[in-house]
């Protein structure tokens, strides 16, 4: 750790105080919304390196598979050539955003089977993603599929196991994980920045009609307009009930609460930044605060973590919160604490805080003996607090992460976040819920990933 650190002040002396002073400008990226029309136009069969173009289908044309869309439909070389919603207005939207060329379907099989399609993008509810991403990939067709990946700790071998065998490219889209912020992050950290970590914290909050998934419910909602027999096939039997259709995360056998939701994305990061396979403890309280419209599940959720001490980090403890009540509109961090420092890191920037270590600056101790002086000489101190910010015109993390899926399609390799990395994110954010539920502690075997006892 003691090389770590020098090296990381030795970077510091040379860089870290004109960027705390002078910070880049950071740029959002600009992505799609549902209901709005974009169009795109058809890409060419291939690029000028001779590049064939890849082709996608969308199945679950909802706000998050539009954006997934949208967002994939910005790299070169991809086009778009059908899509699946069990919502016939979501159909009809698509041909006005996309092209009236689309195959449109109810049926995911039909997709599936057609030769002509490369990848699927998956924007399902989450009771369905275990069962179309193991189609897919026993059809031959590369998948990217929203998170959670499962809608249930038993789900996640099974998925697993059919990806392993098919051969194929297989994303989960926690698009943080691609992000410039966690990035840095984890350099910062494998450079000894903040020394050893010893806690983390993360904090989602929302207060809006959106943020607390009270989606609209489109007028012509009915058993006509909607393939419900379909939607609910996987699922125990219910009468039919737009809101269980429109705003299906607030029903545990569609959704997986606000764990699964936004719990999942904070996980994702600081797997990724800190090489961690995971929790053994996981532990919830919460309570339904202000919601109450029929909902399923909390609208205010704490979690605390145990991670034991593994060859990747040392032992540490996790708190998550999230907030849907949160009368100040609410914000979103990841906080890792660790002996000599820490980071409050977003997916486009980190803040470094650290304390003054002038014993350990190797920039400082023989330039002050070199200047004689007088004795009790203050000495000029390195920055206490340093910001990295991404560069103006920054994609995004969205956009990021499809060109790490489109990348290891066309030239093989690796994605950032295959099912391993998906479940064992996926799985603590689950089990959330099983101990709020439940009122007791879980432990859970990160490196196996499976619940002991």
């Amino acid at each position: 750790m003691e090389n770590k650190r020098r090296s990381f002040l030795k970077n510091l002396g040379l860089a870290g105080a004109a960027t705390a002073v002078t910070p880049a400008i950071l740029a959002k990226d600009t992505m799609g919304t549902q209901g709005s029309k974009v169009t795109y136009l058809n890409r060419p069969a291939a690029n000028s390196s001779g590049e064939q173009a890849l082709k996608l289908a969308l199945i679950g044309a909802g706000g998050m598979g539009t954006e997934d869309m949208n967002t994939a439909l910005k790299h070169d070389n991809v086009e778009m050539i059908a899509v699946c919603d069990l919502y016939d207005g979501r159909l009809d939207q698509a041909s006005e955003k996309w092209g009236n060329h689309l195959f449109k379907t109810k049926d995911y099989k039909e997709i599936l089977k057609r030769k002509d399609i490369d990848a699927v993008i998956i924007g399902t509810p989450d009771h369905w993603h275990k069962q179309i991403s193991i189609d897919a990939l026993n059809a031959g067709k590369h998948a990217y599929c929203e998170k959670p990946m499962v809608h249930s700790v038993d789900e996640g071998h099974e998925l697993i196991n059919a990806w392993k065998k098919s051969g194929k490219i297989y994303m989960v889209g926690s698009q943080g994980l691609s992000s410039l912020g966690n990035e840095k992050a984890k350099q910062l950290l494998a450079e000894g920045a903040i020394g050893d970590i010893n806690y983390a914290e993360g904090f989602w909050a929302r207060h809006s009609p959106l943020g607390a998934w009270q989606y609209a419910v489109p007028e012509d909602a009915s058993e006509k307009t909607v393939d419900w027999t379909r939607y609910i096939s996987n699922i125990k039997k219910h009468p039919f009930d737009p809101l269980r259709f429109f705003r299906w995360r607030n029903y545990l056998d569609y959704g997986t609460g606000m764990s699964g939701d936004l719990f999942v994305h904070l996980f994702s990061s600081l797997h990724f930044i800190t090489g961690s396979y995971g929790p053994d403890e996981i532990s919830a309280m919460g309570g339904l605060r202000y919601w109450k419209d029929g909902r399923e599940v909390p609208d205010v959720l704490l979690g605390i973590f145990n991670y034991p001490e593994s060859r990747q980090h040392p032992a540490f403890n996790l708190s998550l919160r999230c907030n849907f009540v949160d009368g100040t509109s609410g914000s979103t961090y990841l906080k890792i604490v660790g002996s000599e420092g820490a980071m409050e890191i977003t997916w486009d920037d980190v803040v470094l805080k650290r304390n003054n270590h002038i014993d350990a600056d190797p920039f400082l101790q023989e330039k002050v003996k070199e200047t004689g002086g007088y004795a009790g000489r203050k000495k000029i101190l390195p920055p206490t607090e340093t910001v990295y910010q991404a560069e103006k015109g920054y994609k995004g993390a969205h956009y990021d992460h499809f060109a790490n899926f489109f990348r290891a399609i066309r030239h093989g390799g690796t994605v950032v976040e295959d099912p391993v990395f998906g479940f064992r994110a996926a799985a603590p954010a689950l089990l959330c819920n099983d101990s709020y539920f439940q009122n007791k502690y879980i432990k859970w075997d990160p490196v196996q990933m499976k619940v002991i006892g």
